[in-house]
């Protein structure tokens, strides 16, 4: 109880801050609609805070809670933003073999909860030098923006995943524009996102926006995946600066505690250019106490969001 206590006193400044800049966000949509020039400005930096929100994928801390455990466990950490990992044996249940009964369900759980499913994290990548392959990745992809639909959520990510030996790494660029294009019109259909994680050999930043030059739907955007390897080259504002205008809703972040990455700089950058989206812990760490671990990572995001609206920034 001391540990959670002290957790709770924490976060008691905390939550008036973002509670304020929610609040502030809410007066500028009502001012807008009255003036919409003297809208812009002094209430956009709480603004932008307010909408970039922390939010939990259930990879490996969430593997085995059930979706009433999990929204159980996200209320309790004060994290209010779920991404559901499928093709594997996740307690939720929640897969492209759900019923329609199953998927009724799952969407009326969460919409009767203040945790919104903000995401589905397919495990189908473009890269497939087999077209039997590729076929049967982008017809699941396909399926699973309906699973994402029908329970409620609004995306699905993606992988280009990886080269191969074999075939010259323009062609499978080019490929995966094209599978992924072929996806993204199927997005419009239902509604929903497709998210180009940038995950594997093929998902660097530049081979990202490589691939995003190609692409013509519109709702295929990225998301970042906070690899360290995104620092190298001319360092990670550059390659920021890449594809940040392809990106999407959601976002992978990983150990915040970890100073191998620069995760006060993206939110820096996040925030300045107006991001609106969920930045979701995808943890894999072994810890004593999960809902303990999360609860202290979405203070150390909040703590970064904070530091980026102070005046030097």
């Amino acid at each position: 109880m001391g540990v959670y206590s002290s957790i709770l006193n924490q976060d008691s400044s905390r939550r008036e801050f973002f509670s304020g800049a929610f609040k502030t966000a809410l007066g500028a949509c009502a001012l807008s609609a009255i003036d919409p020039l003297n809208a812009m400005g002094a209430d956009s930096a709480p603004k932008r805070a307010a909408n970039v929100r922390f939010g939990f994928t259930t990879y490996t801390w969430g593997k085995d809670w059930d979706i009433p455990t999990l929204i159980a466990n996200c209320q309790k950490a004060g994290v209010f933003g779920v991404e559901l990992r499928t093709s594997g044996k996740y307690a939720h249940g929640v897969e492209l073999a759900s019923s329609p009964q199953d998927r009724s369900e799952a969407r009326k759980r969460f919409a009767d909860s203040p945790v919104r499913l903000v995401s589905i994290a397919s495990a189908e990548r473009m890269d497939w030098p087999e077209p039997a392959k590729l076929k049967e990745a982008i017809e699941n992809a396909k399926a699973h923006l309906k699973l994402s639909h029908d329970v409620g959520s609004s995306g699905v990510r993606v992988f280009p995943n990886q080269f191969h030996p074999a075939v010259p790494k323009e062609k499978t660029i080019e490929q995966i524009a094209k599978a992924l294009n072929e996806v993204g019109a199927c997005a419009a259909d239902y509604g929903q996102e497709v998210r180009l994680e940038s995950h594997g050999p093929a998902g660097e930043l530049t081979t990202i926006r490589a691939i995003m030059d190609q692409v013509t739907q519109p709702l295929v955007r990225v998301a970042l995946n906070c690899d360290t390897r995104d620092t190298q080259g001319e360092g990670f504002e550059k390659n920021f600066d890449l594809v940040k205008k392809f990106l999407g809703h959601t976002l992978h972040v990983h150990n915040l505690k970890e100073a191998k990455f620069p995760y006060q700089l993206q939110v820096d950058l996040l925030v300045k250019m107006g991001w609106d989206g969920w930045a979701l812990l995808e943890a894999s760490d072994t810890v004593s106490d999960r809902v303990l671990a999360l609860t202290e990572q979405r203070q150390l995001w909040e703590r970064m969001v904070e530091h980026s609206l102070l005046p030097t920034h």
